[in-house]
């Protein structure tokens, strides 16, 4: 691999390639505002953070059925029918209805007359949640996320203290953020507390490959900086597919809601981080090391 021609290449196409996260990051804002606009969330909420009931009922008719019963007798109101399996296993052994605007009453009483189940203690467990409870704790868990980015601003800033690596390593946690959030919402995705503390986690994991790429640029000493750059990629590129191995095997393996829901997120994210690190990141930090050394 003659290094020397891919450097003379990507110098000279990496300015409109930043072009394009960038381009994504602003449809992102635009969905979520979109949003925001005709709904009052960015995304929408499961029942935990927006008050209703979750249901379990242990039978083996199928979550189909239920949908389809469902579907037929509130029509417009907000429910989600999710298949209970053994643990390890597909065979199912219930189902779990989460409902916001459906009274346990009506659900029990739709449920025993058209599927012809008797709904007692031994298979019919309800937890409801308040919408003012659903709604603080939404609020609480959003706090805690802008808390952890505010707090991953100031050790950046207090690491770097130059702006351009501070603003490369700052919005690449902001793009994995966003677009994330936007994909979510277009795939019709209800957020739930896992999924904000996969959020969380995602803050993390993304700042990892952009701070090894910046750090490698500015401490070097006599090496070349697209050298750097080949070998931050390397080492940034091994981390993250290391990751999406391990969350690609969870994703398919794990029967449980709340594992796939933080496994689909870092999933989307990470995907998001590595074309944002190779494309954005990457370039700004060659901008930004020609302006100041030229080489």
């Amino acid at each position: 691999m003659d290094l020397n021609k891919i450097e003379t290449v990507y110098r000279k196409i990496y300015k409109p390639l930043m072009l394009i996260p960038l381009i994504a990051i602003l449809i992102a804002v635009g969905i979520l505002a979109y949003s925001y606009e005709k709904t009052g969330d960015i995304i929408d909420r499961d029942v935990s953070l927006k008050g209703g009931l979750t249901a379990t009922i242990n039978t083996q008719v199928s979550s189909l059925d239920f949908e389809d019963v469902l579907n037929e007798n509130f029509k417009g109101k907000d429910f989600l029918v999710r298949k209970l399996a053994e643990f390890g296993s597909d065979k199912q052994i219930g189902v779990i209805i989460e409902a916001a605007d459906i009274k346990e009453n009506e659900l029990k009483e739709t449920i025993e007359k058209n599927l012809d189940i008797k709904l007692g203690k031994d298979n019919y467990f309800v937890e409801e949640v308040g919408s003012a409870l659903g709604k603080e704790f939404y609020n609480q868990m959003i706090k805690a996320l802008i808390f952890s980015f505010v707090l991953m601003i100031i050790v950046v800033a207090f690491f770097y203290r130059k702006l351009v690596p501070c603003i490369a390593v700052i919005q690449a946690a902001f793009a994995d953020i966003t677009i994330t959030l936007a994909v979510l919402n277009l795939i019709g995705y209800k957020l739930s507390p896992a999924g904000i503390g996969a959020l969380l986690l995602l803050i993390g994991y993304s700042v990892d490959s952009d701070m090894v790429l910046a750090t490698n640029v500015l401490k070097r000493q006599s090496e070349k900086v697209f050298d750097g750059f080949v070998r931050s990629f390397k080492t940034g590129i091994t981390m993250t597919m290391t990751t999406l191995a391990a969350v690609l095997v969870g994703l398919f393996f794990s029967i449980s809601p709340i594992l796939n829901e933080i496994f689909l997120i870092m999933l989307i994210g990470l995907i998001v981080d590595l074309i944002d690190t190779a494309l954005v990141n990457a370039g700004l930090m060659m901008w930004y090391t020609e302006k100041k050394h030229g080489n």
